[in-house]
């Protein structure tokens, strides 16, 4: 038996965390609660439910039993307090901001954002009097100068989607913090294996569970973890009343068996990347290489600092830019020409035509999305034969 003094390994609490052990029949596996609305013991039973008198279950809308393991698990992984997941990851940015600001406020995100969350804050939030100003947070003292008693909330990506572009999470939660604003982080490129933002000071931590945290390409969800004080008002106002958002119970039946596998997979992917990195880096038809695990990136340090491995996701530009970027996909045999990221299979996109064709020309190169770039995923295949497809493409690109 392990002593209960020693934290438990972040695979085994994956596998062990947030079960309920109640169920009668002893099966291994957590049932799938596919019911939309609970049934109360007597008419006073719901009341109390819904006045807040009482614990339970009321309408998945509001918890199951399923989202509940799910939720419990990764609030665990995460070192957070709570944990509320959603249909998707673009749910969980919505629910998040819905719940926290108003008209007349002021949000400041970084200047590299995953394209439907640029169009959110920028398409979106603006229409209803909500101020939206990008900072270049690599140096903490920009936000330093852009941050105003207005501010309401400090976001950012880090890993960036798609260049890379890593943030101080410490540096600029202590800042943010100096003006009461809070601190959103979408770490959706480092699941809670390889990078944990609370830790390091940040309030809120979003996911994409689409991507790793799913990890096979088959289902959408989203997560968001947090204090219990924010909870309660993102579940309760931002998902219930604004955005509606809810994850089915299959879906989270699906990540909570994803997890069972994450550090394996996580730990591949990582190896996997740093390989494929490594060989872009030696070849003479790539002009620039855009990963945190190779010393030549600019911020190299610093993702040692916060990462405790530095993910699966490569940028890069060729040389003959977008043209050569586009050649490349398509002489690509065994990798695909897909968006999303964490599968199984390793994915490749071009994100100023895919995922960041939302920005304007002017506006992805103002903020670091050249028209050349392309993007990896690096999937669980064998080493070899990822290189060797890359190698076969970029002698037809």
């Amino acid at each position: 038996m392990s002593s209960p003094t020693k934290p438990q390994g972040f695979a085994t609490r994956a596998i062990h965390s947030g079960r309920d052990k109640s169920d009668p029949h002893g099966s291994l596996t957590s049932p799938i609660y596919m019911t939309s609305t609970f049934e109360f013991d007597t008419a006073e039973q719901g009341g109390a439910r819904f006045a807040g008198e009482e614990g339970g279950y009321i309408y998945t809308r509001l918890g199951n039993p399923t989202l509940n393991e799910l939720e419990q698990k990764l609030a665990e992984l995460e070192g957070a307090e709570a944990c509320l997941t959603v249909a998707s990851g673009m749910g969980a940015i919505s629910s998040v901001f819905w719940s926290f600001v108003s008209p007349g406020d002021e949000i400041l995100v970084d200047e590299t954002l995953y394209g439907c969350t640029f169009a959110f804050f920028r398409h979106g939030m603006e229409r209803f009097g909500i101020t939206v100003r990008h900072v270049d947070m690599r140096d903490p003292e920009n936000l330093t100068r852009e941050i105003s008693d207005k501010t309401r909330v400090v976001y950012f990506e880090t890993p960036a989607n798609p260049n890379m572009r890593i943030v101080d999470i410490k540096a600029i939660s202590e800042i943010a913090h100096t003006k009461g604003a809070k601190v959103v982080v979408d770490s959706t490129y480092c699941t809670p294996y390889l990078q944990n933002p609370i830790a390091l000071g940040a309030d809120i931590v979003v996911h994409s569970a689409t991507k790793y945290l799913g990890g096979h390409g088959d289902l959408m969800a989203g997560v968001i973890l947090s204090s219990t004080e924010d909870m309660e008002q993102i579940r309760y106002v931002g998902l219930k009343d604004m955005t509606g958002a809810v994850l089915s119970p299959m879906n989270a039946f699906l990540i909570t068996r994803g997890l069972k596998t994450l550090e394996l997979r996580m730990e591949r992917h990582c190896d996997n990347a740093e390989k494929i990195a490594s060989f872009l880096e030696g070849n003479n038809k790539v002009e620039k290489v855009f990963f945190p695990g190779l010393p030549s990136f600019d911020q190299y340090e610093l993702a040692k600092t916060q990462m405790r491995r530095f993910g699966g996701m490569i940028a890069f530009e060729l040389n003959g830019g977008h043209d050569a970027g586009l050649k490349f996909l398509n002489s690509l045999e065994l990798c695909k020409i897909a968006v999303s990221l964490g599968d199984a299979e390793t994915l490749v996109e071009h994100p100023a035509s895919m995922t960041h064709s939302t920005y304007e020309p002017e506006e992805r190169a103002r903020f670091g999305i050249t028209e050349g770039l392309v993007r990896i995923s690096a999937g669980l295949e064998t080493a070899d034969d990822i290189l060797a497809d890359i190698n076969q493409a970029l002698n037809y690109s």
